[in-house]
């Protein structure tokens, strides 16, 4: 635990004093005490007191110790629901997809993983599918309707060229379309000449903090490098400047490699890591890395997890300020209650 105000914790001094005033008052009342009864003498000789008669206080006291806690605006870090709503799995359908070092195929098992995956979200979470090759498109918009985008996933159809960059974009169009016009090749022009001298132009939204738009997330699965489109370092700033977070997969190993493919010829393959890397620490997200399926499936059920539930410093002065009140209110009602003055 810490604290965003730690300087009033020293208030814990006056409150340790409290209970030494607290007796200090008893011993006096206890000698200017008038013998009016039989009960009171009893008492001022040595008479053991009602242990309720200092319940009250004590509840007092604890209800004024956590006041002084909660003035201190404790954080901790703790697990709590997930604010996100949608997810926006982002796809690689090049050729190289077909390679066959990974059983039955990459494609294969990126559907497997990726079924497994949306299978596991909540029916709240909407999710969206956006594929990419040469090109990019958005295969299904983001709903919360599962056959529909389990749909999407089986029919993922290969093309030749990779488009990283791209692939960013239209997922960019698929979380804000009232924005699309935003997120496109012109949007990454110079703003003057994207607004010409037209004096009624629509101005830019302005950027936010990286990784601060909590509502929607991307997680992009590619196996090889950008050879077409938009350049990804653009592209992650794109989502940078709108606070989404861009979580990237590379499936295969780094240093690349051949494989059979389904045709029976050879095809080489280049994972441009150190672009996934960039577009994950622009974005404040994070790099992962499958060389198999295995991988893949614990990468996507991490995330999964990781997206039902996130864990984050959040501040715990609500959750001490009502007990303290509860406890104060208390005091004062057990101490009007045997004092009979609600009667």
């Amino acid at each position: 635990m810490s604290f965003i105000w730690p300087l009033t914790l020293w208030l814990f001094a006056v409150v340790a004093v409290l209970p030494f005033g607290y007796a200090w008052l008893l011993r006096r009342r206890k000698r200017a005490l008038k013998f009016s009864n039989l009960g009171l003498v009893r008492e001022a000789v040595g008479g053991r007191p009602s242990l309720r008669r200092h319940l009250p206080p004590v509840l007092f006291f604890l209800a004024i110790a956590l006041m002084v806690l909660g003035l201190a605006r404790p954080t901790a870090v703790v697990t709590l629901p997930s604010e996100r709503t949608t997810i926006i799995l982002t796809i690689d359908v090049s050729a190289s997809m077909r390679a066959r070092d990974v059983e039955p195929n990459r494609i294969v098992a990126a559907q497997q993983a990726a079924r497994a995956f949306i299978e596991s979200q909540p029916r709240n979470i909407r999710i969206g599918i956006v594929t990419f090759s040469g090109n990019a498109m958005i295969s299904q918009v983001p709903t919360t309707n599962r056959e529909d985008i389990l749909a999407a996933i089986e029919n993922l159809r290969l093309q030749r060229r990779t488009a990283v960059g791209s692939g960013i974009v239209a997922s960019l169009q698929a979380i804000f379309p009232e924005m699309a016009g935003e997120f496109s090749l012109s949007s990454l022009e110079p703003k003057a000449a994207a607004l010409g001298d037209r004096g009624d132009a629509t101005p830019p939204v302005p950027p936010v903090p990286p990784g601060s738009y909590e509502s929607a997330v991307i997680v992009l699965l590619t196996d090889g490098r950008t050879n077409a489109g938009v350049a990804p370092i653009d592209a992650a700033h794109m989502a940078a400047d709108r606070g989404v977070r861009v979580f990237t997969v590379g499936f295969g190993a780094p240093t690349g490699g051949s494989s059979e493919t389904d045709g029976g010829g050879f095809m080489r393959m280049q994972l441009d890591e150190e672009a996934l890397k960039a577009i994950a620490d622009i974005t404040k997200a994070k790099y992962f890395n499958a060389q198999s399926s295995k991988d893949l499936e614990e990468i996507y059920k991490g995330l999964g997890a990781q997206f039902v539930a996130e864990t984050k410093r959040t501040e715990l002065t609500a959750l001490i300020a009502i007990p303290a009140l509860v406890l104060l209110v208390a005091a004062i009602l057990l101490s009007l209650l045997w004092s009979n003055r609600l009667t």
